[in-house]
């Protein structure tokens, strides 16, 4: 018996779950039913932490029928085998579920209104897991980094690899809560441990684009400027709030911390 599974063991996220079980994608398609409650029966989990997702925002805008395959009925039959098996299901999500209106940083108590194709598709996945098992653990976050050079392909990894170059452009108007999939991690075991139940914002402050930038050209000790703009030159597809940040959690350092050590760690600085 495994006491816990993890999904999406393969991806960033859960890379850094060294608590469990981690199951890849080529191990377990969470939208075949009959191979989730196989593992689900066969395995017969305590807990099962589910951060298998797709999270490409553009990708999921263009391709809704496949977000919602992966996010809210993949998730769906990960409830059903959690049920089965009498197992806690915790699931991943984000605070894309809020539409950035509120003007401050949001809490549990805030109600979801999503707006783009992925964020509709995760809080569905949040309905299906509340609507399915009462012993079960939503955990939002949001603009998570982490993976080190070959799996960072986000932000983060993005401004890291512009090394030398004399401007940075980032973005000023739009703010969310970045945290280290690994400080993630950690929350999510310490949140299995004492039993949590409900929803779990997973913050490590709000943060926009720029003060990111500025950051990692601090701690790389880089004499680029950073140079401050408006989202609007870089129209997107889908959707984004204005102002996505969640509360700090107090499982969750300052995001500037985590981003400091996860430069220093993990891309050689």
């Amino acid at each position: 018996m495994d006491s816990i599974l993890i999904t999406g063991g393969d991806g960033v996220l859960g890379s850094y779950c060294y608590f469990g079980t981690r199951l890849g994608r080529s191990e377990l398609d969470i939208t075949d039913f009959a191979a989730v409650m196989k593992v689900c029966v066969e395995r017969k989990p305590k807990v099962i932490v589910h951060c298998a997702a797709l999270t490409d925002l553009a990708f999921c805008e263009k391709n809704q029928d496949k977000a919602y395959l992966v996010n809210a009925i993949g998730t769906y039959h990960l409830a059903l085998g959690a049920r089965s098996v009498g197992a806690k299901l915790i699931y991943v999500s984000t605070s894309d579920v809020f539409d950035g209106t509120k003007g401050e940083s949001y809490t549990t108590d805030d109600i979801p209104n999503p707006m783009s194709a992925y964020a509709r598709s995760k809080h569905l996945g949040e309905l299906v897991v509340q609507g399915t098992l009462d012993n079960h653990l939503i955990v939002r976050i949001s603009w998570m980094f982490g993976g080190g050079p070959k799996k960072d392909t986000k932000f983060v990894g993005k401004i890291l690899m512009q090394k030398g170059s004399p401007e940075i452009r980032a973005i000023t108007d739009k703010k969310a809560s970045p945290v280290w999939a690994k400080d993630i991690a950690g929350a999510i075991q310490k949140l299995v441990d004492e039993g949590r139940r409900g929803i779990c914002h997973l913050s490590g402050g709000s943060a926009t684009r720029y003060d990111m930038a500025q950051e990692i050209v601090g701690v790389m000790g880089w004499k680029s400027k950073v140079i401050p703009v408006l989202s609007s030159e870089f129209p997107l597809i889908y959707p984004i709030g204005e102002d996505q940040s969640m509360s700090l959690s107090p499982l969750m350092r300052p995001w500037q911390a985590s981003l400091r050590e996860y430069i220093q760690t993990e891309w050689n600085t």
